[in-house]
């Protein structure tokens, strides 16, 4: 589909520098620029790329002045890298208006309720009593079990799996392989070493604006319910245990985990493979290195880092001793060395005495 560079540039209310009457059909990035794409340009040591550029129309900040001439059409925004990211968002929207009624074969019980201008994939299942918002899309082989709540303009990808009375808010996204409301890890030793299952009989809650990565995992409360707050972000590959909260506007990158009962706050940022023990309370605006190991709750407004996670001041001084480990060992050899040196001096001077 193509756009007119006169439509987005109202749209962004930004300034066009260059042929107003240029189309665009895609995006690309400015080093790789094509033409009939659309790049941007925020970070100015790619500068260069933007003389050299192949792509039709390119997006910048409304103070950057060129250094060379420019053949590209630019269209000056407040922001380069908002502008191209609500791009994207438009973009996606108007392909994804493209899906509309109900393939077939798919089910929907007759007890369920569904909403206007919908799409449903072929081998979509919604169980029993479920409720389906308006212009929600449901990709191929979703699976919604009994009394789960969808809300408005969501979309769940192929694959995804939503188990019984888990509620999903309005615009969430649920990316392929995601899991939500699946049994939390509970099992009861026994005498003899074995395991007894506790059922698990609470459900999963993503409020609005929620995002989910595919292959993610979002257990149902023991009791109760799991939460994850308005306007969070989980990448892929998360697990997010039983009972857990995560809080308003925080994001999780992939492979990072929590045990149940895991509290973290708002604004929160969790970076690649972090580890939270169960029960802790992680404050609100606390950001968290990659690889850390969380072993104790955290207050808010720091930053930490390391296994187990402490302040970052006190990582860098931790990390600064462990490089200079092997400067230290051998320096440690050498004054052993020379104390056995002095202490057989000392001996000899007495024996000789």
């Amino acid at each position: 589909m193509d756009f007119k560079v006169k439509d987005i540039a109202n749209f962004l209310n930004g300034e066009i520098i260059g042929n107003e009457d240029i189309k665009v059909s895609n995006v690309s990035k400015i080093e790789q620029g094509k033409p009939g794409t659309l790049a941007f340009l925020a970070n100015l040591k790619y500068e260069n790329f933007l003389y050299t550029t192949n792509a039709s129309v390119v997006l910048v900040n409304k103070n950057f002045l060129p250094k060379e001439t420019v053949k590209a059409t630019l269209i000056k925004v407040d922001d380069a890298y908002q502008a191209f990211a609500s791009l994207l968002d438009l973009y996606m929207q108007a392909k994804s208006s493209l899906k509309t009624g109900i393939e077939q074969p798919s089910f929907i019980d007759q007890t369920a309720t569904v909403g206007t201008d919908i799409y449903f994939g072929a081998f979509a299942y919604v169980g029993k009593n479920s409720k389906i918002g308006n212009n929600t899309k449901i990709y191929p082989q979703v699976f919604i079990g009994d009394n789960v709540t969808v809300g408005n303009e969501s979309i769940i990808y192929a694959g995804a799996k939503i188990y019984d009375d888990s509620v999903i808010g309005n615009r969430c996204i649920i990316h392929s392989g995601a899991v939500i409301g699946s049994d939390g890890f509970g099992f009861a030793p026994l005498e003899n070493g074995a395991y007894k299952k506790i059922p698990q009989i609470g459900n999963a809650v993503l409020e609005d604006d929620v995002e989910i990565g595919a292959n993610t995992t979002v257990d149902c409360g023991t009791m109760g319910s799991t939460i994850i707050r308005k306007g969070a972000k989980i990448d892929n590959l998360v697990q997010v245990a039983h009972n857990c909260e995560i809080g308003e506007n925080t994001v999780i990158a992939g492979q990072s985990g929590m045990a149940g009962t895991t509290k973290i706050g708002k604004n929160c940022k969790i970076a690649g493979q972090v580890g939270l023990a169960g029960h802790l309370t992680i404050s609100d605006n606390v950001t968290i290195g990659a690889q850390s190991g969380v072993a104790k709750s955290v207050k808010g407004d720091q930053v930490i880092l390391g296994s187990p996670a402490v302040n970052i001041s006190d990582a860098i001084r931790i990390i600064t001793v462990y490089k200079n480990l092997p400067k230290l060992r051998d320096e440690v050899i050498q004054l052993q060395k020379e104390m056995k040196s002095l202490k057989q001096q000392i001996k000899n001077s007495e024996n000789t005495d």
